[in-house]
């Protein structure tokens, strides 16, 4: 089937798309889908070289089971920034230039999204609860807390994604803390300042508010790791960690993981970039195993695996690895798609534009991404 055929064929499956919600909203009996961010931005050459790769698992374990992009790219359009904001909501939206600034700081872009989501679709398509539709964000990136919904007409909050980070257990933390009223009133009054400094990062009205299984989910996270923030897992670690706690508890059939970490290569030490890999690669291996002992996920999951965004390639540069000059290897990222229904051992031998990847995610889950501007790869299915 061709890609014209294959998007009408899922068009038709939703022409109810004029009904009411409560109506006409069917429950998902479709593939359960994790789409992991290699963040923030990475090369070819350190990730998915044979020979040099700082992620053995992802390239010499994973690549041959599923179908594998080499060539990946952020098109080179006016306007398009390499980073990874923009680079994950090219991946969310399918679009270039769906956002707009939801008020920016220097160096703390916030920008929300313009058009819908992947997971806005979701869940305007099917009957899922807000919890089983999860993006697991990193603490130094609270402006990607933007990322739940967008504001398209028809969309919006009501078809929003639940967020875990440590942005919002802190949120969920301090007005426990404040409402328990155990500490003496010095330490309210620092209690009450940050809850309103962490409230303040996200101007948008806050409502509705996260689900009654988040919230006991945070509970369960607060009474195992405690309140001084030195016992839990921090970085890209926290991240596999929350990851990993939401497929036990809260079982979600769309979840989206921000790895970030190689972008502390900012600060110009290449070796903090090569460990962010191999972290993120033994995050994925924790994940992946942890899919394959599940019986509610093995062998009805797909895994989406591609970069934000790539990295320059100038060895000349005083400190190497940046995205933010607009150069050809910032925009040339890869993606690797393997799971249920995929295709194993296929290289796609072509360039593919990073577009692809939510309108092929739609098309995995049964629904379409109506405002996404790129192709649906086919072929790639059994």
């Amino acid at each position: 089937m061709d890609r014209r055929g294959f998007n009408t064929g899922v068009m038709t499956a939703l022409a109810g798309a004029t009904l009411p919600f409560s109506v006409r909203a069917a429950p998902y009996a479709g593939p359960n889908v994790i789409l992991v961010r290699f963040g923030g931005g990475v090369r070819r050459a350190e990730t998915i070289d044979e020979a040099a790769t700082f992620a053995p698992y992802l390239r010499h374990v994973l690549v041959p089971q599923g179908t594998f992009i080499p060539d990946m790219r952020i098109a080179q359009l006016d306007g398009v920034n390499t980073s990874h904001a923009e680079g994950t909501l090219n991946l969310l939206t399918g679009r270039y230039l769906a956002y707009r600034d939801a008020g920016s700081e220097f160096l703390n872009d916030r920008l929300e999204p313009t058009e819908p989501t992947l997971f806005e679709y979701l869940r305007d398509a099917f009957d899922l609860p807000s919890h089983q539709v999860l993006l697991i964000n990193g603490e130094d990136r609270p402006q990607e807390e933007f990322f739940t919904y967008g504001v398209a007409d028809h969309y919006g909050i009501n078809f929003r994604s639940e967020m875990l980070s440590l942005h919002r257990f802190k949120l969920y933390k301090f007005a426990q803390i404040l409402a328990e009223r155990r500490l003496d009133d010095a330490a309210l009054q620092a209690a009450q300042a940050a809850y309103d400094a962490l409230l303040a990062k996200d101007p948008r009205a806050f409502a509705p508010a996260q689900s009654p299984q988040v919230t006991a989910f945070w509970a369960r996270w607060r009474a195992h790791y405690g309140d001084d923030g030195f016992r839990n897992p921090r970085g890209d670690r926290l991240l596999t960690a929350l990851a990993l706690r939401a497929l036990a508890e809260l079982q979600p059939r769309l979840m989206m993981v921000n790895y970030q970490d190689t972008d502390y290569v900012h600060w110009g030490n290449p070796s903090h970039y090569t460990r962010a890999i191999q972290i993120i690669d033994d995050g994925l291996q924790r994940l992946v195993e942890a899919v394959q002992a599940n019986p509610a996920y093995r062998d009805n999951t797909v895994f989406v695996i591609t970069p934000d965004c790539g990295r320059d390639a100038n060895p000349l540069l005083g400190v190497p690895f940046q995205h933010h000059f607009n150069t050809a290897s910032a925009h040339e990222t890869w993606a690797l798609i393997f799971g249920a229904g995929v295709q194993a051992g296929r290289v796609i031998d072509r360039p593919v534009d990073q577009s692809a990847i939510a309108p092929t995610i739609a098309a995995l889950m049964g629904f379409a991404a109506t405002q996404a501007e790129g192709d649906t790869l086919t072929g790639i299915f059994r």
